[in-house]
């Protein structure tokens, strides 16, 4: 067994994803990385020293696969954070099934992959578990409409499974970040028309970064803040709670 806590990234190499490793890579966990890209995944492996994992995490069993075998090498699961996730800006009218049903199975059931999977195996020991979630499913914000569905799916999710899981020492929370700089969401501040509104719609007057997500990640993560459960955290600009003036 681990002397070390084990700590698994799922969605390791998008912004929040490859921010919240290198966090937890200067700590004493020992981390696992996954994500889709083998390419991205194994550079990034390098980059910490971790060992990584190609998977796509709308699949179910491929998840409790990983799962599975990150407790059987190390003995143990302390946190697990998917960040695996996707952006779709369209009116419902526009937005087509296949969309939409990929706009869900990215958000909402890796999530429910990672749940089923992980809450388990951290029944003896307990442990956390941190989902993604989104500004725009607490706000109703036009031409949201697939991806506010999934991620408020995410925190219906993350409160049954708080509720399911607490008596077990399994933590369950969810950030909640609002628009985060980063390749996904390139097209959405493509020029600087797009992306002086974009920030405008944040009270702090800019865009989120990657790191800005991690540090909630890890902060949950954290066996130090252990009576928090079933908690949305907004990192968000102020986006979620608070409109700008004008």
């Amino acid at each position: 067994m681990s002397e070390h806590p084990v700590h698994l990234v799922i969605g390791a190499t998008g912004a929040a994803g490859s921010a919240t490793a290198r966090r937890l890579a200067a700590t004493d966990v020992h981390l696992v990385l996954a994500g889709r890209d083998r390419a991205e995944v194994d550079a990034l492996s390098q980059e910490l020293g971790a060992p990584g994992h190609t998977i796509d995490a709308r699949d179910i069993a491929a998840v409790g696969a990983l799962v599975e075998g990150v407790v059987e090498e190390h003995g143990r699961l302390d946190g697990v954070a998917n960040l695996a996730g996707s952006v779709l800006l369209k009116p419902a009218h526009l937005t087509t099934p296949e969309e939409f049903h990929d706009t869900v199975a990215t958000n909402l059931t890796s999530a429910f992959a990672v749940v089923r999977a992980a809450a388990p195996a951290m029944r003896k020991a307990g442990g956390s578990i941190v989902l993604a979630s989104s500004a725009a499913a607490q706000i109703g914000i036009a031409n949201h409409e697939a991806i506010a569905a999934a991620k408020a799916g995410v925190i219906g999710l993350m409160r049954s499974a708080a509720a399911t899981y607490g008596a077990k020492g399994v933590r369950v929370n969810a950030i909640a970040p609002g628009l985060v700089d980063a390749k996904m969401t390139a097209k959405l501040v493509g020029n600087d028309a797009q992306a002086d509104a974009s920030r405008k719609m944040h009270v702090l007057g800019r865009l989120g970064t990657g790191d800005d997500i991690a540090a909630a990640v890890c902060f949950l993560l954290d066996p130090a803040n252990d009576w928090i459960t079933g908690q949305v955290l907004g990192v968000d600009g102020g986006l979620g709670q608070i409109r700008t003036r004008g």
